[in-house]
């Protein structure tokens, strides 16, 4: 398949330090960057076919990632070492700091990925890894597949079909593909995500979480957890989120001597009668009540 990635770019305050390096092969194309930008410099992304971005070094602290400009603000979050990025998901990144990198850019065509994943997972479940956003930290094996891959990009020594098979893996590593029974085919979370948000949210002491931690944490963009979490539950992540404050207060106001006005200071009520009000509509009666009934003697 000839094949030419096509995908608008424009950055402020990002240049190379080498020669990109790329190689086409049947339906993809890889490309190596080696780069450095100042604080402030910032980026945005757009392409019509999917892709992954694997940096070989943290950029975490120096890279944020957003899908939506306009809220750049409330909505960004930290840079990830590897990135699944679907095809038509806009994306805009700002540095916070000067800062060397280098990354793999690969650009899979829609079919070329297809023609991969399908024999081994059924169509259906391929077009639905497809749709999911990948955002991971730890990559693990995928950074050594993705150094043998930029040797072969750089300079080809090997047949393409190593470098092919190459690419194969780092997918197969990377997307979050579903297995038969998985959930997720049907757009919704897997229960180890569920497990995943659960623990994460029961650490903090007050269950508050922006719902982009909260996409962060099962690895998904913000605009599409909430859409799989409210399939998956039935609510928004800020109801289900709110009806977890709910439940810790139960447990303080049943198994603790804090006043309400304390549980609600504890959990992040502006005030008492705040937590009274939410209170009263989920539980169907004041914590007062709720005390007088369920406090451990």
């Amino acid at each position: 398949m000839n094949y030419r990635h096509s995908m608008t770019c424009h950055t402020e305050g990002i240049r190379l330090n080498a020669p990109v390096r790329w190689r086409g092969l049947d339906g993809l194309v890889g490309v190596f960057w080696d780069a450095e930008a100042h604080s402030g410099a910032s980026g945005y992304y757009l392409s019509p076919d999917p892709r992954i971005v694997i940096f070989f070094n943290d950029v975490s602290s120096q890279i944020r990632i957003s899908n939506r400009n306009a809220e750049f603000e409330r909505h960004h979050r930290p840079m990830t070492r590897a990135i699944y990025v679907p095809a038509g998901v806009p994306m805009w990144t700002r540095f916070t700091a000067a800062h060397r990198f280098s990354h793999l850019d690969l650009h899979l065509h829609k079919d070329r990925l297809l023609r991969f994943l399908a024999p081994s997972v059924g169509a259906s479940a391929a077009l639905s890894a497809l749709r999911r956003p990948v955002e991971i930290q730890d990559v693990g094996a995928i950074e050594t597949l993705a150094g043998l891959l930029v040797s072969e990009v750089a300079n080809p020594s090997k047949h393409a079909v190593y470098t092919e098979s190459l690419v194969g893996s780092i997918v197969a590593g990377l997307l979050d593909i579903p297995t038969p029974d998985d959930a997720h085919t049907n757009g919704r979370l897997t229960q180890g995500q569920m497990n995943k948000l659960v623990a994460r949210i029961d650490g903090r002491g007050d269950c508050r979480m922006t719902v982009a931690e909260m996409a962060g944490t099962v690895g998904l963009s913000e605009s599409w957890f909430a859409n799989v979490f409210k399939q998956t539950t039935g609510q928004t992540p800020l109801q289900w989120q709110l009806g977890r404050r709910i439940d810790l207060a139960k447990k303080l106001l049943s198994e603790s001597e804090l006043t309400i006005a304390g549980v609600a200071a504890q959990l992040g009520f502006s005030d008492q009668a705040h937590l009274t009000k939410v209170f009263r509509q989920i539980a169907g009666e004041t914590p007062a009540a709720w005390r007088r009934l369920h406090q451990t003697r």
